[in-house]
């Protein structure tokens, strides 16, 4: 998705409230995904199938977050997954203000603003939530730290029982992570995503906006000591060592010229194997290669990384060249799968293809077979698109793959109609079908596909459940004087998509999602699915819409036609799935044999964040939370909720 669509420290007055002694039968959720492996599986089911409709409001929280004090306050987003450790709930805000709450009643204990400044127009306003270290119970005298990284680029480390900063850790608590980094936009170089925590190092990647041009901000991600935040070591995933095999993808200088190809994603770890897994965007820009032909490694890709010394310990490619936005949004999803009667370690690659690949997690190799298909060639001058692509066999794609002229559809002939003359000038041979500058469509789009939302593991049925979207996009290249020619004009004004300069290259771009006068999309529905992938078989066991879009109501006796949706899904071991993501404002639970919806309720604002649930002693209640504040960018209702779920 579109990366688009150091201050004083400031502790406000907070209670010093000490955080009670951890239960052993505490069932925590102490990392984005629960686990550093991002599974997002909990083993609670005092919630379940049974009871589940029973659920009411525990206890609600208002952050107080204002965007509005924001120049850019229309793109926020409040995407946090709390985290539950030694009996501390912690969360950030789109803003980076972290927040501990008592995870019995919601009362607050404490409040660290880093002040991050509100008069820069930062790319992306949003932060997916909290780190914390050590990686286990604290033992006794030691200090729990909560690490956040924040959308002006640092790297902050506070007391879990005080919020307050940890001097001792980089400079009097906090890293500046521009050093060292060729600046090129103000407020184009972020972190969204929670660092990774493995032994004593803190792993942190980067967030820049697209298609700016092709001189970007390099995605170099980088590892830090825990307790002094010293640099361990810090890895680019654009090659520029002549000894590096990968350099030998990249024509030319353009390693040394190009930028992005960054982790924003969230990157997981597996202490056992020392490895950490960083997800890698497109290089820059998304939508013209002319500047960096080859197939671009270590770009779109999931690349397993020493975590000692950073080096390359594999890589695997899920996206030659690209040319779609296609980055790898989703947590790389750490779990052992059955083969042939044995376990296998494994990584799932959840993609905005709609595929999942299924990688050997020591060496990368995958686990069933990928094709390299031909695909079709860029008629673009100065383009050379690749001329195959990957495609796994197992499992089977979560979305149609290709969508023409032909396929128009719209909630009334006339949109129908309107949505088939769009389309019939556009370039449409199928899935990477390249940019072009008559327009091409791209299905699926930029936002997938599974996106940051990712894939979630329930290891009991040996199911993967993902969200997808399904909506049809639009993109032309245009050339360099028609779009300064076109710039500021009305016509341009008039146009609903967004323009990227892609400065250094003869083309900018323009993309825009087909979406009819009616509101429907040009595609048919859904244009949001929940599915199960059963491992063993690869084949989706169950597929049902999710979420509806508000004002666009399906026909009487029809289906949901499904949302667009931005988040994931936690599951549980009582047979549950809980998820919201989609345009409207609801939570809800979903059988996660069957896919039927068992319960929904409607949130405060749009639930564009993950959910996770925790329990804090035996005997005791167990909670499912989801922070429900909107997104700016996909126009969900905005708030500043964080909202509690139990049975009465």
């Amino acid at each position: 998705m579109s990366r688009r669509l150091l201050s004083s420290l400031l502790l406000l007055p907070l209670l010093a409230v000490p955080n009670p002694a951890p239960d052993k039968a505490v069932a925590d959720w102490p990392a984005y995904g629960r686990d550093a492996g991002g599974s997002r599986y909990s083993p609670l089911d005092q919630i379940n199938r049974s009871n589940v409709k029973q659920l009411r409001v525990a206890w609600t929280y208002h952050t107080g977050e204002d965007p509005g004090r924001s120049v850019v306050g229309e793109k926020a987003a409040f995407e946090a997954t709390p985290i539950l450790v030694d009996g501390g709930l912690y969360l950030s805000t789109p803003f980076d203000r972290v927040i501990s709450l008592d995870p019995g009643t919601g009362k607050e204990r404490w409040v660290f603003d880093p002040r991050v400044s509100m008069t820069t127009r930062y790319s992306e306003v949003t932060s997916r939530g909290v780190s914390t270290w050590p990686p286990r119970p604290a033992k006794p005298g030691e200090r729990r730290r909560i690490f956040v990284a924040t959308i002006d680029a640092r790297l902050i480390a506070l007391d879990a029982a005080t919020g307050q900063p940890i001097r001792e850790f980089g400079k009097e608590g906090q890293i500046d992570l521009t050093t060292g980094v060729r600046l090129v936009d103000p407020g184009d170089y972020q972190v969204t995503s929670p660092p990774a925590v493995i032994g004593n190092l803190v792993v942190v990647g980067s967030s820049m906006g697209d298609n700016r041009g092709v001189e970007l901000e390099r995605g170099v991600v980088r590892a830090y000591d825990a307790r002094t935040g010293a640099l361990a070591w810090s890895w680019d995933p654009i090659p520029t060592d002549p000894s590096d095999p990968a350099r030998r993808t990249w024509k030319g200088d353009s390693a040394e010229k190009t930028g992005a190809a960054n982790a924003w994603g969230v990157i997981s770890a597996d202490p056992d194997r020392n490895l950490v897994f960083v997800p890698t965007s497109s290089p820059s820009p998304d939508y013209y290669g002319g500047e960096r032909i080859g197939a671009n490694f270590y770009a779109n890709s999931v690349v397993a990384l020493s975590a000692s010394t950073g080096k390359v310990a594999w890589q695997y490619q899920v996206v030659h060249h690209d040319l779609w936005d296609y980055d790898v949004a989703a947590q790389p999803l750490l779990l052992t799968v059955r083969k042939n009667g044995k376990s296998v370690p494994a990584v799932a690659v959840a993609t905005k293809m709609g595929r999942i690949f299924l990688l050997h997690r020591e060496t990368g190799v995958p686990l069933y077979p990928v094709e390299e298909r031909p695909v079709p060639a860029s008629r673009v001058a100065g383009e050379e698109a690749w001329p195959t692509q990957p495609f796994p066999t197992f499992p089977l794609p979560l979305v149609p793959e290709k969508f023409s002229a032909g396929d128009a559809w719209g909630a009334t002939s006339e949109d129908r109609q309107w949505c088939s003359e769009r389309l019939k000038p556009l370039e449409s041979e199928g899935i990477f079908t390249p940019p072009s500058l008559e327009g091409t469509v791209v299905f699926p789009s930029n936002v997938g596909g599974v996106n940051w939302g990712g894939i979630s593991h329930d290891p009991k049925r040996g199911l993967l459940i993902a969200p997808t979207n399904r909506v049809v996009l639009f993109v032309r290249l245009i050339p360099r004087k028609e779009y300064e020619n076109l710039r500021g004009t009305d016509a341009a004004n008039r146009m609903s998509g967004e323009f990227g300069r892609q400065r250094g290259t003869p083309y900018a771009m323009y993309r825009e999602f087909l979406r009819a006068p009616g509101g429907s999309f040009c595609n048919p529905p859904p244009w949001g699915t929940l599915s199960a992938v059963d491992l063993t078989t690869g084949k989706v066991r169950w597929e049902v819409p999710l979420g509806t879009i508000p004002g666009l109501a399906a026909p009487a006796g029809s289906t949901s036609w499904g949302s667009v949706n931005l988040g994931g899904a936690a599951v549980t071991a009582g047979g549950l799935v809980f998820i919201a993501a989609a345009m409207d404002p609801v939570l809800r639970a979903f059988d996660v044999e069957t896919g039927r919806e068992l319960w929904k309720t409607d949130l405060p604002a749009g639930g564009q964040a993950t959910p996770m649930t925790y329990r804090l002693r035996r005997g005791g209640k167990q909670f499912v939370v989801i922070c429900a504040g909107g997104h700016g960018k996909l126009g969900t209702k905005i708030g500043d909720s964080v909202v509690a779920f139990a049975l009465p």
